[in-house]
């Protein structure tokens, strides 16, 4: 029995000695991880992507005003033997052949197709814009859940080093109790149980920690394994805007502007499909030259040339209802892009009651925790007390000892909760609310 209570004793000391899991993890704060997993996460980068391939296509609706143009060249050696009046006799002509020249064209009338195309496009990079500013925040909100996760962690890990002293020294207690005859070895053995699950919750929370941390390092794309700051540790954050704020707010947000952006691209597309019902003007001009020589000279000297000056109308009357089939397209793309910024709406409203209301209510129950938490500890030390002076029984003691954990656990995760609302609201406006 004496090297069962020695081992007890020993086990809760050599646990409280163990250092914090961070397993030489790199403290960063939660601003520079935001920054780095914007410049790094595969999302981010494909949004930045899109917006530059929209710009592109503005370009190209603006240089379809612009007249093309093109230069050609060639040379040809021509050599051997051909027929003549059934006879096969040498090649007499010159060996080279040389032809150059340049074209150009311009469509002079297009019933305003390139216009409404440069619209489309135009609209296209605002809702690109939009989705590069929704995702940018989309990833924000992810670091911050993963960051404030490993928080969370450490958070858990600090209480459960706190239990395991306390369970250690109530074993302590206990054992010197049943040494004197003022108690059972159940009260003993229960101790030692207590010590255990602390143990344990200290070994979850110190694995919690370690995958939050692995999490957050993939997050940020860093080589090395990162985690929080500890100077961030009891930052909450505050939302001091109203209701009335930040629903004007999220009804600017990236997702509504991307569906408007998106409206607009759509209009200017049916307007687009209607323009096949115009003629089409197309001026061209060419100028162009040959000659032979019998040496390899790029065709030196005088060159005949010949110029062409031209102008085509093009009406096509019929085409087999690929013009309805497109207005009927475009059409149904801006009824289903009205249905998408009219939901779109409505969904930010919806997200905001429901992020804003899990802030306020994670506020309210922080304050309330802390103040049970604070109870708890002084309930905890009154049994102490009562125990060490035989006035309570063991059971009394556990009881209070558990809901002190209870309490700390309810804490740490009303502080997570309220952490994630507000990055949820953030992200929902698209910009942060300091």
């Amino acid at each position: 029995m004496k090297r069962v209570t020695s081992f007890l004793i020993a086990v809760p000391f050599a646990l409280a000695a163990q250092q914090p899991a961070g397993d030489g993890a790199r403290p960063i704060p939660l601003d520079e991880a935001v920054r780095l997993a914007q410049r790094n996460n595969p999302a981010a980068v494909q949004a930045h992507n899109a917006l530059r391939t929209t710009a592109a296509a503005v370009r190209s609706a603006y240089g379809a005003y612009m007249p093309s143009l093109s230069v050609s060249g060639s040379g040809n050696r021509a050599g051997g033997e051909t027929f003549f009046q059934g006879k096969l006799v040498p090649y007499a002509g010159s060996p080279w052949s040389y032809s150059r020249g340049y074209s150009t064209s311009l469509e002079l009338f297009d019933g305003g197709r390139r216009w409404y195309n440069l619209k489309s496009a135009q609209a296209n990079v605002d809702a690109a814009d939009a989705s590069e500013t929704a995702q940018r925040y989309n990833v924000s909100l992810q670091v911050k859940q993963q960051y404030f996760a490993v928080l969370a962690a450490r958070e858990s890990e600090s209480a459960a080093r706190r239990q395991l002293e306390q369970a250690a020294e109530q074993l302590n207690s206990s054992t010197a109790k049943v040494r004197a005859g003022a108690a059972t070895k159940s009260d003993s053995l229960r101790s030692a149980i207590q010590v255990g699950n602390a143990r344990l919750a200290l070994l979850t929370a110190q694995n919690n920690l370690r995958v939050a941390n692995a999490g957050l390092t993939r997050l940020v794309g860093a080589m090395d394994v990162v985690t929080a700051s500890p100077a961030d540790t009891a930052e909450m954050g505050r939302i001091v805007l109203d209701s009335a704020a930040l629903t004007a707010l999220a009804l600017e947000g990236p997702s509504v502007r991307q569906a408007e952006a998106a409206l607009g691209a759509s209009r200017a597309a049916k307007k687009a499909a209607r323009t096949p019902y115009m003629p089409t003007i197309t001026s061209s001009y060419s100028l162009s030259g040959n000659n032979t020589s019998d040496s390899f000279d790029w065709g030196s000297g005088r060159i005949p040339k010949q110029n062409s000056l031209r102008f085509s109308l093009n009406f096509p009357l019929f085409n087999n209802f690929a013009r309805e089939e497109n207005v009927t397209r475009t059409t149904v793309a801006e009824d289903n892009a009205i249905a998408s910024l009219r939901d779109a709406k409505l969904a930010q409203q919806q997200s905001l009651v429901q992020y804003l209301g899990a802030f306020r209510t994670a506020e309210q129950r922080v304050a309330i925790q802390l103040a049970t938490v604070d109870a708890a500890e002084e309930d905890l030390r009154v049994q102490q007390q009562r125990y060490a002076l035989g006035a309570s029984v063991l059971l009394d003691l556990l009881t209070s000892q558990t809901t002190l954990d209870q309490a700390r656990a309810a804490l740490i995760q009303a502080r997570y909760d309220a952490r994630i609302a507000k990055a949820q609201v953030e992200a929902l406006v698209g910009r942060d609310l300091k």
